[in-house]
């Protein structure tokens, strides 16, 4: 294992590599400059700025001195926010974004795999098809519309919780949902297919003969080997829930990364874009790396390098 994870560790390094370059290429050929929109600047004061951020710097350079920041985690100064580090914008914002995505994340697994198992110990019938049909209507409604339709109704017409803010728990309740709803109805369709496909396998059906009940079935054999499709997906799913949440957060003014995100593409603050997209980055690339990691703990006859015994 511990040679599986170096070279993953490798890879990552790579991957890392590539976006980095990527996102740096991409905001210096994109027009424009952090400081366009500032009308008012007189030049000299423009020229001074594009100094102190070494913009006057020739590209080569200034992707070299990226690649040094980058590589120990210092992302620089906000080109807009002055006195402010990325460094601190993402240690203020991160924690909110980390709690909205546990609960997130723990909503769409938990019921997600609860309607998945309902959906397929009573195939065919009426808590399949209800089941069925909440899982098409969470994938097929944006986040960001549930998110609305979740604010108007339960927020401001039925007065259940708070329009926006993030004061206590009460706040999260329906951003974590809106970004949840998808990922649980998804989740839900893994579960039941898997479930079904298990339901019809010989020790399924042996346990049944010896008497055992429809859910001793479910929780001593087939619920563990029915979650490795769920278990795949944990990695996507991380993926959904982080860039989900940039929205969501915008729409229930919650404090977290994703404002600063979305307000460095706005202002074209190099420095906090590239810092963000890495930091990004490199929860998801941890996060497929540890989802590859609990397929042998779930299933040991599965070997870390892919191939079975």
């Amino acid at each position: 294992m511990i040679k599986y994870i170096l070279k993953r560790l490798m890879y990552i390094l790579l991957a890392l590599f590539v976006i980095v370059t990527a996102t740096f290429f991409l905001l210096r050929l994109a027009p424009g400059n952090p400081f366009a929109s500032e009308r008012n600047f007189p030049p000299q004061i423009e020229e001074k700025l594009n100094e102190t951020y070494g913009l006057n710097n020739p590209w080569y350079i200034q992707y070299k001195d990226y690649l040094i920041d980058a590589a120990t985690f210092d992302f620089g100064e906000s080109m807009k926010y002055k006195a402010r580090s990325t460094n601190d914008m993402i240690a203020e914002g991160f924690p909110v974004s980390l709690t909205l995505g546990i609960e997130a994340m723990l909503l769409a697994i938990g019921f997600g795999v609860l309607i998945g198992v309902v959906a397929a110990l009573y195939h065919n019938k009426f808590p399949d098809y209800l089941a069925t049909t909440f899982a098409v209507l969470g994938i097929s409604v944006p986040s960001f519309i549930l998110a609305g339709l979740m604010q108007y109704f339960l927020a401001y017409k039925l007065q259940l919780f708070p329009i926006s803010g993030w004061k206590g728990f009460s706040y999260s309740i329906l951003p974590a949902l809106a970004i949840a709803l998808s990922h649980m109805g998804f989740i839900a369709k893994l579960t039941r297919s898997s479930m079904l496909e298990e339901n019809n396998s010989d020790y399924v059906k042996m346990a049944r003969a010896k008497g055992l009940g429809k859910w001793t079935v479910v929780f001593r054999h087939t619920l563990r080997n029915a979650l490795l499709p769920v278990v795949t997906y944990l990695g996507p799913l991380t993926a959904g829930v982080v860039t989900g949440s940039f929205i969501v957060e915008q729409i229930f003014a919650v404090p977290g990364l994703g404002k600063h995100f979305v307000q460095s593409i706005t202002n074209r603050d190099y420095t906090v874009v590239m810092g963000t997209t890495v930091f990004f980055a490199i929860i998801l690339l941890f996060a497929v790396l540890i989802v590859d990691i609990l397929y042998s703990v779930i299933d040991p006859r599965i070997k870390l390098k892919g191939a079975k015994k």
